[in-house]
């Protein structure tokens, strides 16, 4: 593991491994925490608030969307998950990219379609990192 991640040897890796579950509950917290600020300024800016789109809160959504973005990197890296290898991730991924695309329409054009569906979008990648399949809780209807 240790030269397939840059590492110089396998006490890094070891290291990096041992932080395995303070990372996975910090990238949840930042997850839930992105998709409730979402949630908020996305309501706020349908209902005609301004502060949703004032510059210190759009910096500090950036800033929580890069650290949720660099500790899912993180655990890809320490439990050498690859999309193209686990489909439920290659889905999660596929799901946050269109959540980011109706959320960037919901929040500049105020459009409550686009909102809702960002908002489920979100909804549903939560729901296969959680269960860790493609299907996510719809995998058990078709056990």
């Amino acid at each position: 593991m240790a030269n397939e991640i840059g590492l110089r040897d396998e006490r890094d890796a070891t290291m990096i491994a041992t932080y395995y579950p303070e990372l996975k509950v910090l990238h949840i917290g930042l997850a839930l925490a992105s998709g409730a600020f979402f949630a908020i300024r996305g309501l706020m800016r349908l209902l005609g608030a301004r502060w949703p789109m004032a510059a210190p809160v759009r910096h500090a959504s950036y800033t929580l969307d890069s650290l949720l973005l660099l500790s899912g990197i993180a655990l890809m890296l320490i439990t050498r998950l690859s999309p193209l290898a686990a489909s439920w991730l290659a889905v999660k991924l596929l799901l946050i990219v269109f959540y980011i695309l109706l959320g960037i329409a919901a929040m500049r054009r105020r459009r409550l379609g686009a909102y809702l569906g960002a908002l489920a979008l979100f909804l549903a990648a939560y729901a296969v990192a959680r269960s860790h399949h493609p299907l996510g809780p719809l995998s058990r209807l078709l056990a």
